[in-house]
């Protein structure tokens, strides 16, 4: 099992590109079973979880190939004749219950395991389920499975109780074959869920209110394959964000979208980095004198600020002037970094969702172990700025969000590499 090896104290310094958002692509190769034939998709990044997608689709019959060229991934979805994503797969990365929709708008079935993924508390498909039923889906639970059936899916009015993206992005696919029109209230204005509704509507589907509350669904008889590149990972910049200030760096970010990150940018600012776009990218430059500034933060879903950068967030704040609440709202066991950070020196207190981060003089190398993907990132922050070296392990978690991490890095004068165990 590998791990990254750190030696902090370096400000990085240079240029770093940006690669394709990996919230956006994971739902996007799901919806290529609805357009059989060839889809190219760009800008797709090369990680764990792209792969463990790549598979889930070739498990149905689907041939999944790369090209070198512009982060393309070519999907011929033609042969898909398996309508079931097994539990060996999904239990690895929750994602793959995003199936569901596309396989029941395509073939009037499915069987789908319930989903797995990191352990950052309850993140059940209930609301998935009840949106289907009120498209006609008949649904069973049976050995772990999802099993859905109908003959051909209608249009229904869907209120989500609570903001759910895969929620809502599952019933759009869903909903683009289906007879009728399906209206999703409370729905989801992640980029990544506008990003789906893009290639939809390349491919033919019919879908207006994307980026508000109210998306309307117009089914049509049939998709055709898509041409699409991506969006940037906005996580990952804001993970660059983090990285800059905590070592006093001097980074332009490349390849980025700035109106995604909103939030972040505005947060970051409080926390005295300088931020300014530029012709090349995003320029983020370490605070004045070097002194973070202590800041209160809640995690809410788009535009508020992303519960996948409050351990980030919380890392920096390690070594901020002051004290900082961060109050996480999106997910009940998300503090897990915490008990991490803690080893290298951090003073953090944890009451339910609430972390009360006192900033220190210094953080210390330590050995550490990452949970979930976003706490891997946070120890990664943690690392290039604390004193002496620091071992992080089980970094698979990594793996799954960021590409080329260490060579990223690397690139921009951190002193950082993998080892094997």
């Amino acid at each position: 099992m590998d791990k990254l090896l750190i030696r902090g104290g370096k400000a990085l310094r240079g240029e770093v590109e940006i690669s394709g958002a990996k919230n956006a692509a994971l739902p996007i190769m799901a919806a290529t079973i609805l357009s059989p034939g060839l889809n190219t998709l760009y800008n797709i990044p090369d990680l764990k979880d792209i792969k463990t997608m790549s598979t889930v689709l070739e498990s149905m019959g689907g041939k999944v190939a790369r090209a070198d060229e512009d982060g393309a991934l070519m999907i011929n979805t033609e042969g898909v004749e398996t309508v079931e994503a097994p539990y060996e797969l999904v239990k690895t990365m929750r994602a793959s219950v995003l199936t569901l929709g596309p396989l029941m708008a395509r073939f009037g079935y499915a069987r789908v395991s319930m989903p797995g993924g990191c352990a950052i508390g309850a993140r059940p498909i209930n609301l998935h389920l009840m949106g289907l039923e009120k498209m006609g889906a008949e649904i069973t639970l049976s050995q772990g499975y999802v099993v859905a059936r109908a003959e051909r899916l209608k249009g229904a009015d869907i209120n989500f109780d609570t903001v759910t993206v895969t929620g809502t992005e599952n019933l759009m696919m869903a909903a683009v074959l289906a007879n009728g029109v399906t209206r999703l209230e409370n729905a989801a204005r992640e980029p990544e869920v506008c990003d789906l509704a893009g290639v939809l509507i390349q491919m033919g589907a019919h879908i207006t209110g994307v980026g508000t509350p109210l998306i309307e669904i117009e089914g049509v008889n049939e998709l055709k394959p898509a041409n699409y590149r991506i969006i940037p990972d906005r996580i990952e910049t804001g993970t660059f964000l983090a990285f800059a200030g905590i070592t006093g760096g001097d980074i332009l970010i490349k390849n980025c979208e700035v109106t995604h990150i909103g939030s972040l940018i505005k947060k970051f600012m409080e926390a005295g980095l300088n931020i300014n776009e530029e012709a090349g990218g995003l320029r983020v430059i370490g605070p004045h004198a070097g002194i973070l500034k202590a800041a209160e933060v809640a995690t809410s879903p788009y535009p508020g600020f992303p519960t996948d950068m409050q351990a980030q967030l919380m890392a920096l704040m390690c070594v901020a002037d002051g004290t900082s609440i961060i109050r996480e709202t999106i997910f009940e066991n998300r503090f897990m970094h915490a008990a991490e950070l803690r080893r290298m020196g951090a003073n953090i207190e944890v009451e339910d969702n609430l972390a009360i981060v006192k900033g220190v003089n210094k953080l210390l190398g330590a050995q550490v172990m990452a949970t979930d993907l976003r706490a891997s990132a946070s120890l990664v922050v943690a690392a290039l700025a604390a004193e002496g070296e620091t071992i992080i392990d089980r970094i698979y978690h990594l793996d799954r969000g960021y590409e080329k991490i260490e060579y990223k890095l690397s690139k921009l004068g951190a002193d950082i590499h993998r080892v094997s165990a």
